[in-house]
């Protein structure tokens, strides 16, 4: 029996990073950063110590998840830079997660469903059903009054997976967007399904969605807006079993979108 791989997962690419250790599928231990914008600071430290924890090194690492953004410029710039290293200095396999996949991935489990949540019947409907009546859309801030988004529904027969929503049952039906708050509320607001929205760009954009229907629109509450390396190796596991590895050599972020000053450059150049 072949033995599975020790996994390395980075999460980087919002406001509070995390690391995990994994083994396969089995999640061994998480650790967050102390704050927002400790990425560089604390993210060798925090490798370090949940592999003393587990009794492991540096080099028994076999493969790392890292998302891939959309997201911070600095924080995908770090962990891509360490899949990198780690690729060139112990072989380990690169995987790519898309960042908002990850944060969508939060909304698991039937305890979710507990809360008294504006536009969100649960009466004589079964969990699956209840999740099949909303849209989920993650917010992460890209400055200058717009946001990154994408938007997901139920996908597939989950009566199968009774204790909780399982990765795979999340179909995006509209793919990683740029977009100001004016533009998401026009095209989605007046949807039949109230729309969950999550994701640490809530702190620089919620109050734009005050004019929306309050049953329309939901906000999640705070524990749920973070991506998380948990998450990363949770998505990124099934990549990996798919064998969908990323090729280190053309490997870059993706940011959507130029920087502010790479940005301000090419319209410059004629």
């Amino acid at each position: 029996m072949t033995q599975e791989p020790l996994i390395l997962a980075v999460e980087t690419s919002s406001r509070t990073g995390s690391v995990a250790i994994a083994i396969g599928e089995k999640l061994f231990a998480e650790t967050s950063f102390s704050g927002p914008a400790r990425h560089s600071a604390e993210l060798f430290p925090s490798i370090r110590q949940l592999l003393v924890r587990l009794d492991q090194k540096l080099q028994e690492i076999e493969q790392i998840y890292i998302s891939i953004g959309p997201g911070s410029f600095t924080g995908l710039r770090i962990a891509t830079t360490l899949a990198k290293m780690m690729h060139l200095a112990i072989g380990a396999k690169i995987v790519t997660v898309d960042t908002l996949d990850c944060i969508a991935a939060n909304v698991t489990g039937l305890p979710m469903l507990d809360a008294d949540r504006p536009g969100f019947r649960r009466a004589r409907r079964s969990p699956q059903d209840a999740f099949r009546q909303i849209l989920v859309a993650p917010v992460l801030d890209a400055k200058r009054n717009q946001f990154f988004t994408a938007v997901y529904e139920i996908n597939g027969d989950t009566s199968k997976k009774p204790q909780a929503m399982r990765h795979g049952t999340w179909q995006k039906i509209l793919p990683d967007v740029l977009i100001s708050a004016p533009e998401f509320i026009e095209r989605f607001a007046g949807s039949d399904k109230p729309i969950w929205l999550l994701g640490d760009g809530l702190l620089y954009h919620k109050d734009k969605f005050k004019t929306t229907p309050t049953k329309r629109v939901v906000f999640l509450d705070e524990q749920y807006w973070s991506p998380q390396a948990s998450k990363v190796h949770l998505l990124g596991w099934q990549k990996a079993l798919a064998g969908q590895f990323a090729d280190p050599v053309t490997l870059i972020p993706n940011y959507l979108r130029l920087p502010e000053p790479e940005e301000k450059l090419k319209q410059q150049t004629p």
